[in-house]
């Protein structure tokens, strides 16, 4: 049986009764929802109105009469509406009228389904889904949204100056600018964004230039962290998250780069008055608030470099004028104390360095330039090196004047290196180091082999395996020596005849590892010299391809002899 053919006029006429029947249902008006039946009714009134032969084939008929369904809705009802109504009123009546609208566009886009599915596709025509937010994007936002913005940025506004504004009402009405871009943000970036980072830098710059004459460096600072907080919010609650960048270094810029010098350099909170009262907290809300601005930290590590070198530079004076003004013990015992405060001083910086600014490179680098100009001057015509030398000396050796646990020590030491690392004459250090080991294991001062190693690990992690190559052979030797003196030992045990009836201990040391000394012609007793001769026959059996020299020390001439190789 042939379907019988629906004209345009009367297909049109039916539909019209479902796109009434929704408006009402959209108006909040007295109306039953669509049943099953009324929906399919629809949708293939539609299907039959494209399926019929030509020419009663009005597929594109239906199509333009799906955009001018809205077109009428919108200028009959929405944009009266809209237009009626100010400020927020307008902005809650733009959410409900577009939230309306995406029903609308839901449900004739089902009935018109068809349409989607053959007649558009193959003409290559925008889909239903797209007609119909056009014609919103075309005849409302178009009308509205410099209106809509001008409202919006009024409340965001309020906000700032500590208003409750309905957040969710923002957040709903900036859902509309993206939304109608259709994938795109260009419209949300030029018809809001950009207006709305205007209006923030406007904002900030005329608080700013209040703040800034009104706080202290520590409340500006305070101030500036809570903006910067609330805009971040801000962006959580209503904004893009794409605003987010942007809009914060908007607020970065007019609080923190235009008063960058001023702030810094108030003359009773600014960064160097931070420093001089130790106040951690407020440098740490410096850091967090500057690190992020390109070259922002650069000025404040500078600062800090200033001040470090200042604090220093006054220890190293302090030194100078009591080298100056007292006996040659005190000027020593002073000397001593120096290096012990650069030690301290050291420590609290690195702390600053660590905590305050997150172990950022430009406070090492900063920490590091401010110690080498203060740690390589002189004291009393005594260079750093010799002061960090005879430090290290002080502490190792027995009877020393720093009386400190083991793990002080260690941990002393730990520190010494690192200022070593200050020093620009490190070979220098080597040498008056050098020169104190030798006597501390020479005459047996050494206070622990087991610290007398550990700083030269330290040091050749420092200035690597060249460095301490010497200082490594020294104690060596001294290693050596005591194994030799129990092998000469056993060798008089061994020999009876050979015993020279006096106690002899000898140490043999590696001519190239030790300092070199003046060389004394003396002549020895007879006793002496058999002791001397007993020992080189032992020596040789060991040593056979070794060429060896016996010199003995000249002073404190006892029964035990430390004879040098």
């Amino acid at each position: 049986m042939e379907r019988k053919t629906i004209d345009l006029d009367q297909g049109w006429d039916y539909m019209q009764t479902g796109i009434t029947k929704l408006k009402r249902i959209l108006e909040g008006l007295p109306e039953p929802q669509f049943d099953s039946e009324q929906y399919m009714m629809l949708y293939t009134t539609i299907y039959n109105m494209c399926t019929q032969k030509p020419p009663h084939d009005y597929s594109q008929q239906l199509y333009d009469k799906y955009r001018e369904a809205f077109e009428e809705y919108i200028n009959s009802t929405v944009l009266p509406a809209l237009m009626e109504k100010h400020d927020e009123y307008m902005l809650r009546e733009l959410v409900k009228r577009w939230s309306n609208h995406k029903v609308m566009v839901r449900w004739l886009s089902r009935f018109f389904y068809y349409l989607d599915r053959y007649f558009i596709a193959r003409r290559s025509l925008p889909p239903l889904n797209e007609v119909g937010l056009t014609c919103f994007r075309d005849r409302v936002y178009n009308e509205l949204h410099s209106k809509v913005k001008d409202a919006v940025i009024a409340l965001i506004d309020k906000e700032r100056e500590g208003e409750q504004i309905d957040r969710a009402l923002l957040k709903n009405v900036l859902d509309i600018y993206v939304e109608i871009g259709m994938g795109q943000m260009e419209r949300y970036e030029e018809d809001f964004e950009s207006f709305m980072l205007l209006d923030s830098a406007s904002y900030y710059s005329r608080k700013a230039s209040s703040w800034i004459q009104e706080d202290s460096c520590p409340d500006y600072m305070l101030k500036s962290e809570e903006c910067l907080r609330k805009e971040r919010e801000r962006v959580a609650h209503y904004l893009h998250s794409s605003s987010e960048p942007k809009l914060v270094e908007k607020v970065q810029h007019e609080l923190l780069v235009v008063y960058a010098n001023q702030l810094l350099e108030k003359e009773h909170s600014g960064c160097r008055a931070l420093l001089r009262d130790d106040k951690v907290d407020d440098l740490s809300r410096m850091y967090r608030l500057y690190h992020k601005i390109v070259k922002g930290l650069e000025p404040v590590a500078n600062i800090f470099k200033q001040h470090v070198t200042a604090e220093g530079n006054a220890l190293v004076q302090q030194a100078e004028d009591t080298a100056t003004n007292h006996a040659a013990n005190t000027a020593s015992v002073q000397e001593q104390v120096l290096i012990r405060k650069v030690i301290e001083l050291h420590d609290k910086y690195m702390v600053y360095v660590v905590e305050c600014f997150q172990n950022h490179t430009l406070f090492h680098k900063a920490l590091k330039e401010a110690f080498e100009i203060f740690c390589n001057k002189t004291v009393a015509g005594s260079s750093s090196a010799e002061l960090l030398a005879t430090f290290c000396d002080n502490i190792l050796k027995k009877g020393g004047s720093e009386k400190l646990s083991d793990e002080a020590i260690e941990d002393t030491l730990e520190k010494v290196v690192k200022l070593l690392a200050y020093i620009s004459d490190k070979d220098l250090f080597a040498e008056f180091y050098r020169k104190k080991l030798a006597r501390r294991l020479l005459f047996d001062r050494s206070a622990n082999d087991d610290h007398e190693r550990s700083i030269l690990t330290k040091l050749k992690q420092q200035c690597g395996g060249q460095f301490t190559s010497k200082m490594e052979g020294m104690v060596t030797d001294l290693t050596l020596a005591r194994e030799n003196q129990n092998s000469f030992e056993e060798y008089l045990g061994n020999n009876p005849a050979a015993n020279p009836g006096i106690d002899l201990t000898v140490t043999v040391l590696t001519t190239g590892f030790w300092p070199s000394y003046k060389s004394f012609d003396i002549n020895l007793p007879a006793e002496m010299v058999k002791c001397v001769e007993v020992f080189k026959g032992f020596y040789e059996t060991k040593t056979k391809h070794r060429k060896t020299y016996l010199d003995l020390f000249t002073r404190n001439l006892s029964p035990q002899r430390k004879v040098r190789h």
